[in-house]
């Protein structure tokens, strides 16, 4: 049976689709109107803060670093500068796949790998936030053609101008001026991160590190306008940072040249002083390096041939080379002594080649074995006599030697601004004790008294003890700064002066240390026989390994650098002191005969003008005295 047709119902479909047209007009509506009002939220609402991101979206602050302060020997002459350079920066945040950019810059510039695990290196230090990581160096204009032809392939990488520092003297104040290099992540958290932004390199040793805040200076900045891929459109405000101050040493480069010809290439150290300010003449630790190559970045092979370098060109003898001061030290002794009451100016001990303690078998040798017969505090002095000093060391007990010694600065600290020095070793009971866990013995106060057994010293602190000793006795400290912002350094902690019971004691031991080297049998005559004034010195050798009892010291049997060290102390003009020097030679095995003949160049340099006579202000009539020495 047929189905009927079904009619189609237009009115039923005419009020669905108006009602579909309502609700999607609705829906529209609706939709129009949370847009309209998420603008008006974005752009009244929140102006502000939307219009302070654009604007640091635009507008970025730079850190302009300032330009680090220059450093002058006394007369003047640039010992350290900064010369511009090109260097090759990246930024990570901008660079994206940084790896890859390395990857390409190696390509680019046909380096090594070992380059490119050094960039790696640098691109992993602690930095701040979008702040360009230096990678290389004193581009040349071939590196830089090549970047600026592939900087489409380099997002993020620039070449920049800055100022590098420069040392033109190179290895002649590497110990003293030091060097300043790349900061690293533990100085990058204790510096002040607004002073050091942008700023790459800070003093690692030397005068750089101690005056590091002095010759950093204050850094500026500049708002600049850029586009979106960060390049700079406009500068629109800049501050000017405030350069670094100029520091000007106490150093000679004429007397430090004069010193390191004198030690003629061998290993050692050289100190001199004006006694009457503190002020370091010349300081020279040999081998040297070059400080230039810790600037920018070693390499790797570079620094392991300095580390391992059998002769340590970088470590600093003036300052933290530890040597037992040997006889040097005998004219401090002899004052302690005299000023201690247990011997006058007129004490006299027989020398029969040794010495020996009561009751007890041991010699103690005097360097001459056949013995000086009877000796007298200054003449011991002239001869260097060992068995004086081993009686006078007995008769003032370890704990007074002490006291005295440590006055001297043995032991502690001297320098106002070299934090590298090292304090060196004053033994005592309390040290020996708590060292060793030992008693001290009657024998170590005997070889402390002619410098050797647990006593250790810097060749800096015998030269200020020997400034003690032509001063009378007046602390200066040694320093190397003469003026850091047009003014002197300031001792904060300043050491007491030696004063004693009589000044006099002074002059007995600087007639024995001037009879040393002029007096007919002193142990350095031969260098006061071409001298055109008047030296005081001692001279000193200090055992590297220990002698046999009775045995005798041969040369030939011991290996170069098991051989004694050579030192010399001294001080000139003898009755107007200008300068005091103290020198040790390496393996010199003679103080008198290797050592004394390198203080007198040096005094030389200092004293003499180009006649070879000496310079009119050092000029003065020699006082008429007794030569007390030479009577007996």
């Amino acid at each position: 049976m047929p189905q009927p047709i079904r009619l189609k119902d237009h009115e039923k479909d005419a009020r669905l689709v108006r009602a579909r047209v309502i609700v999607g007009a609705v829906a529209v509506l609706l939709l129009t109107l949370v847009l309209i009002a998420r603008q008006y939220f974005l752009q009244v609402i929140q102006y502000d803060y939307h219009s302070t991101l654009s604007e640091n979206n635009r507008v970025h602050v730079q850190p302009i670093p300032p330009t680090r302060g220059l450093i002058f020997d006394r007369n003047g002459v640039v010992i350290a500068d900064n010369r511009p350079s090109f260097s090759l920066t990246v930024t990570r945040e901008r660079a994206g796949d940084w790896q890859g950019v390395l990857d390409v810059i190696v390509e680019v510039l046909q380096l090594s790998q070992e380059d490119r695990t050094l960039f790696e290196k640098r691109m992993k230090q602690g930095r701040r936030p979008f702040e360009p990581v230096p990678i290389l160096f004193e581009l040349s204009e071939e590196q830089i053609a090549r970047i600026a032809v592939n900087q489409f392939r380099l997002p993020g990488v620039e070449v920049v101008a800055q100022l590098v520092r420069h040392y033109p003297n190179k290895e002649h104040f590497a110990h003293s001026v030091g060097y300043v290099g790349r900061i690293n992540e533990a100085e990058l958290k204790k510096l002040d991160p607004i002073n050091y932004s942008g700023t790459h390199h800070i003093g690692k040793t030397g005068i750089e590190r101690f005056y590091e805040d002095q010759l950093h200076g204050k850094v500026g900045y500049e708002e600049v306008e850029t586009n979106a891929r960060g390049r700079v459109l406009r500068v629109l405000k800049r501050t000017d940072p405030v350069p670094g101050a100029d520091l000007i040493l106490t150093l000679d480069l004429r007397l430090q040249e004069a010193a390191e010809q004198a030690l003629a290439g061998r290993r050692g150290a050289i100190v001199a002083l004006d006694p009457n300010n503190g002020e370091v003449l010349a300081m020279v630790s040999q081998p040297s390096f070059d400080p230039n190559l810790f600037v920018t970045g070693i390499s790797f092979k570079a620094y392991a041939e300095l580390r391992d370098s059998i002769d340590r060109p970088l470590f600093n003898r003036v300052l933290r080379g530890l040597y037992p001061p040997g006889s040097t030290v005998k004219p401090m002794v002899a004052v302690s002594g005299l000023d201690a009451g247990v011997v006058t100016p007129l004490s006299r001990v027989f020398d029969p080649g040794f010495y020996q303690l009561p009751n007890y078998d041991h010699k103690y040798r005097n360097w001459n074995r056949t013995g000086d017969g009877w000796v007298s505090l200054e003449t011991a002095i002239m001869r260097s006599n060992d068995t004086y000093f081993y009686d006078l060391a007995h008769k003032m007990g370890i704990d007074r030697l002490h006291s005295y010694m440590s006055r001297f600065g043995f032991g502690q600290r001297v320098a106002l601004d070299m934090f590298e020095e090292s304090a060196g070793l004053m033994p005592s009971r309390e040290w020996k004790r708590a060292r060793y866990r030992q008693a001290w013995f009657p024998g170590e106060t005997l070889i402390l008294g002619i410098g050797q057994g647990y006593m250790q010293a810097t060749p800096l602190q015998l030269a200020q003890a020997t400034a003690l000793v032509a001063n009378h006795g007046k602390w200066l400290r040694p320093h190397l700064a003469k003026t850091i912002e047009g003014q002197p350094p300031v001792d904060p902690e300043p050491l007491p002066d030696i004063v004693l019971r009589d000044q006099k004691y002074w002059d007995y031991a600087r007639n024995g240390m001037e009879q040393v080297v002029h007096g007919a049998r002193g142990t350095a005559r031969k260098v006061g026989d071409s001298a055109v004034y008047r030296i005081a010195g001692k001279s000193g050798t200090a055992q590297v390994v220990a002698i046999k009892q009775g045995e005798k010291y041969d040369r030939s049997k011991i290996q170069e650098r098991h051989r004694d060290h050579a030192l010399f102390v001294g001080f000139a003009p003898a009755e107007n002191p200008k300068i005091a020097v103290a020198v040790m030679v390496e393996n010199g095995e003679s103080g008198s005969g290797v050592a004394a003949p390198v203080v007198k160049q040096v005094m030389d340099a200092w004293l003499l003008g180009e006649d070879g006579q000496l310079k009119p202000e050092y000029r003065q009539p020699l006082p008429v005295t007794a030569n007390t020495s030479a009577s007996r």
